[in-house]
């Protein structure tokens, strides 16, 4: 969420800045008032609660005084009653909790406002409410025209890689089986992923599949929950199935004080990721889908958060190189952001047989919009020291393999990448040299248990 002091005028700031930000969102431009409203409020009622707190120690020390006096002399001063105090102390603690509860409603209704605010957009983002309108910034490799290509599900059942029927019979819309030599590629395109990520300074870990609502609250936006994430209900504390890797990897961030000579940080989270919104396009946006998401952290001082968002899209571009798929890159329209987004980069790689671009992976700067509910900060760590005052930032992004200011994650989804590779292939010799590059270095026995029998099937 954003800062609350942006809307503070007092503060120096503009909150005309946010309401032209929303503007740019296509969004509720009314409800920065209504925060500008409710902070006043929530600050007035804070004042009253903390001046009745003062009082009550006022007293408290007085009939502290008083009850010393009266144990030595056994008497108390005309006009010093401590009990009529006492009496006072009790009627104030009463009135004190009163307006302590009006203070926890008031934070609570503005905080669930502030969190429908998205991130301040970014200059450079082309203001327009229409996806078609998204900014083409780069373009690589060939794409091919060629009539009656294969798709991805055409090639699949070719090769017998995987079973879309009995997967749709085991788990309803969505639901596969990858087979064979199907789940070998896979595999390999998740070790190829970690590998890449790893040789870049990434330390890699692997996270839970599912959250407590709590904790998934800090990284996600509330409306996702019902709409998109399965829940999990029963014994115990209610727990969602991540949507994406970036969940959990925010997550392991969570309360963190992180010193200047730390940074940046960089990870690279694998999981299996599940998802309501399946599409209907063989395995292409599946409910279930296993992820490599690459998340960085870096300092909230000038363009760092910025440089790792080029550094993050670089990435993804060299892995996507190395597995020959033509690509574009596209800066995503200032309606199409999600509100964590101050900017964000599709990838869109070229599909021959429905002849258009369709994106494999985002890469977003978040700026210290997530770190802010992560409680994630920058500077000294110990009560001794300077301490952390500023939030860094966090960008994240989507490759084969899927913030304190900074936050950056790559998230790449191995199996759409893994058949969009197949997709490409009309001349089946050149699948050895694809599965080459995708595999190494495990070519030896890739190439043994795939590559030749692929190429016997195919004929070759």
């Amino acid at each position: 969420m954003l800062d609350i002091n942006l809307f503070r005028e007092e503060k120096g700031n503009n909150p005309e800045i946010i309401s032209e930000s929303q503007r740019q969102r296509f969004a509720d431009v009314e409800i920065v008032d209504e925060i500008i409203h409710l902070d006043k409020k929530l600050r007035k009622r804070q004042y009253k609660h903390e001046q009745l707190l003062k009082v009550f120690n006022n007293i408290n020390k007085e009939v502290a005084k008083l009850s010393i006096v009266s144990l030595l002399f056994v008497f108390t001063w005309p006009g010093e009653d401590a009990s009529s105090k006492i009496k006072n102390t009790e009627e104030i603690k009463d009135s004190i909790a009163k307006k302590g509860a009006k203070v926890q409603e008031a934070r609570a209704t503005l905080y669930s406002k502030l969190s429908m605010v998205g991130n301040l957009v970014h200059d450079s983002v082309h203001v327009s409410n229409d996806k078609a309108n998204n900014v083409v910034v780069r373009t690589w490799g060939e794409k091919r025209t060629e009539p009656k290509l294969k798709n991805h599900v055409e090639l699949m059942e070719l090769l017998g890689i995987a079973d879309l029927e009995n997967g749709a019979k085991i788990a309803g819309k969505g639901g596969f089986c990858l087979l064979g030599d199907g789940l070998h590629l896979n595999l390999a395109l998740i070790k190829f992923g970690l590998d890449f990520l790893e040789e870049r300074g990434f330390t890699s870990l692997q996270t839970p599949s599912f959250m407590t609502e709590n904790i998934i609250g800090k990284c996600a936006h509330s409306v996702q929950f019902d709409k998109e994430l399965y829940k999990v209900t029963g014994e115990g504390e209610d727990k969602y199935l991540i949507g994406t890797t970036s969940q959990p990897l925010c997550a392991y961030n969570i309360d963190g004080r992180v010193h200047p000579t730390e940074l940046p940080i960089r990870q690279v989270g694998y999981s299996t990721c599940f998802r309501k919104d399946a599409g209907s396009d063989g395995i292409f946006d599946a409910s279930q889908c296993e992820k490599v998401e690459q998340l960085c952290i870096t300092s909230p001082n000038g363009n760092d958060s910025w440089d790792m968002h080029e550094e993050m899209i670089k990435n993804s571009e060299e892995f996507y190189q190395m597995l020959k798929l033509p690509y574009h890159i596209v800066s995503v329209v200032s309606g199409a952001l999600n509100n964590a987004a101050a900017k964000t980069y599709d990838l869109e790689a070229w599909f021959p047989a429905s002849n258009n671009y369709r994106q494999l992976l985002s890469c977003s700067n978040c700026t210290d919009y997530q770190s802010r509910k992560l409680e994630l900060r920058f500077g000294q760590k110990t009560k001794q020291s300077k301490p952390c005052v500023a939030f860094l930032r966090i960008t994240k992004g989507r490759m084969v393999l899927k913030c304190p200011k900074c936050y950056s994650h790559i998230w790449v989804e191995r199996r759409s990448c893994l058949f969009k590779l197949l997709l490409l292939i009309k001349k089946q010799k050149l699948l050895r040299l694809r599965i080459k590059i995708l595999c190494s270095p495990q070519v030896t026995s890739l190439e043994q248990t795939v590559a030749e029998p692929l190429l016997v099937k195919w004929g070759v």
